[in-house]
This record gives C-alpha cells, structure tokens and sequence, in this order.
C-alpha cells in the first residue's frame, strides 16, 4: 500500500526564533464508514453485515465498561485501550478531587502484529495539489 504525503514547514516548539525546517505530512485520500468495513468483512467472510456490525457495536460497549472499571483492555494482535484524564493542577495533594478532572482521554497503543502490517506501506510524495 502507498500512502502519500505533503510537505510541510514547521516551526521548533517553544523555539520561535528557531528556523523552520520541512517535514513530510501524511495525507489522509478520504475516510471510510463503519458500513464500507462491513461490506469489505462480509466479502472476506462468512459474517452477515448485521452480525459484522453488531460485534463491533458489542466491542464498543465492553471496550468502554471495562475501561470504566479502570482496566486496560487488551485486545491481542490489534492492542490495547486506556484511559487518561485531562486535569486541572491542585496546589497541595489534600487540594486534589475529582473535580479536577476535566476530561476522559481515550488511547490506544497498537500490538506488535499490528506496527509490523505498517511497515509494509511505502510512501509517495503527493504531487496533487
């Protein structure tokens, strides 16, 4: 698979009297929905559309129980799931509650199966601008 890419000038973070310096920038071609998957997981498969979609529903409401229960959800070759918060900084450790948490970030960290299928990508420079 070849993924193209833009170029782009960026700055150095915190350095603005840094020079800039260009980088190449992963181009997204368009986005797919839940229903394309599931149309390409019944062609590979003996799975209806609706019970592909359902599974994936199921996947969703487990994945965010168990995080809710402050587990790490491994999910084998693909990764794993956990939550951090999003928070405001107390003073003093008795200061510290939950009021101070102000947003649940979800994150994932793939699998080693899953980064190893990456490495079959080659990449192109997109000349489509």
């Amino acid at each position: 698979m070849t993924v193209k890419f833009n170029v782009v000038e960026r700055g150095k973070p915190g350095d603005p009297t840094a020079p800039k310096k260009y980088y190449p920038s992963a181009v997204a071609r368009g986005s797919v929905n839940l229903r394309h998957i599931s149309d390409r997981a019944v062609e590979a498969s003996t799975l209806s559309s609706a019970d592909f979609i359902a599974s994936i529903e199921m996947l969703l409401y487990f994945i965010t129980d168990e995080l809710g229960r402050g587990n790490v959800v491994q999910l084998g070759d693909l990764g794993s799931f956990w939550i951090k918060f999003k928070t405001e900084a107390s003073a003093t450790p008795e200061e510290v509650s939950a009021k101070d948490i102000t947003g649940v970030l979800p994150r994932f960290i793939p699998a080693k199966k899953f980064k190893q299928k990456l490495e079959y990508f080659s990449f192109e420079k997109n000349i489509d601008l």
